[in-house]
Parts: structure tokens; sequence; C-alpha cells
């Protein structure tokens, strides 16, 4: 299995940071390999699903689906891939820090078969979408 996992803090409010982060077709502002999202299906809740292209090193751009698996305003946020080689699973939990946002931001993928041999490079993948926290911090804190 490839996983990543970080926190940071964002000197906004719970609910800012939380509609801000759920709202997917926001990823390409700040996450490095979102090239663009579209919601194909929903209402932005649980069972909603949005078409994306993503960066992938060697590949160049790849279309990609998710679909969000848990929405719960102000606490939590969830989603997986439904298609492509690799179908991540992700999460933002959410805490209020007296009036700023702590946000935790977890990947996982299950690599089986020929995926497997993608492992070392699907780890580094998710470490950097991780480590764009610092960009989503940026971007709210700044808008």
């Amino acid at each position: 299995m490839a996983s990543a996992e970080g926190s940071i803090t964002i000197n906004r409010p719970i609910q800012d940071v939380f509609a801000f982060v759920s709202n997917k077709e926001n990823d390409s502002r700040w996450s490095p390999s979102i090239v663009e999202v579209q919601r194909v299906s929903g209402d932005g809740t649980v069972g909603t699903k949005y078409r994306q292209v993503i960066k992938v090193p060697g590949r160049g751009q790849v279309p990609t689906e998710v679909e969000v698996t848990s929405y719960d305003p102000g606490k939590r946020y969830a989603f997986h891939g439904t298609d492509g080689p690799v179908k991540p699973e992700g999460s933002f939990d959410f805490a209020d820090e007296g009036g700023a946002t702590r946000v935790t931001f977890k990947l996982d993928a299950q690599l089986s078969g020929p995926a497997k041999l993608m492992g070392p490079m699907v780890g580094k993948g998710m470490k950097s979408e991780v480590e764009a926290l610092d960009r989503l911090k940026q971007v709210l804190e700044t808008a």
C-alpha cells in the first residue's frame, strides 16, 4: 500500500476551509497534479462524482474519476478513485483551533497486480499531494 499524511493550520474559520476543500472544483487552485476538475453528477455530498485530469510523471495528463464517500460539514470530507490503474482513497479531517482550522489530509492506495510496480512513483505522488497543504494554506489565507 502507498500512503501519505500531513496536517496544517489555516488561519480561516472552519466553515470557510471546509467549503473550499469540499468543492473539488477548487483542487486545481492548490494541488500540483490536478489540471482540471468537473462535477459530473450529484450535489457535492456523498455519491457526487467528478471527472478530473491529473498530471502523471512519465504519462502526461490522465483522465480519472473520483466519488465523494464522506461529507460531514466542518468535520470530514473523503473520496475515492473509481477508475484508472491506481484508485486512491483520500480524506480531509477538520478541527477548530480557536478560529483557525487544523486540516489533516490522508491518501492511501491499495496496489495489486501490475500496479504494484508503480508503488514508489505512486508514493512519491501522494507525498507531493499532501505537501501541497502549504499551497492550500496560502490560497485560503490570501483570499
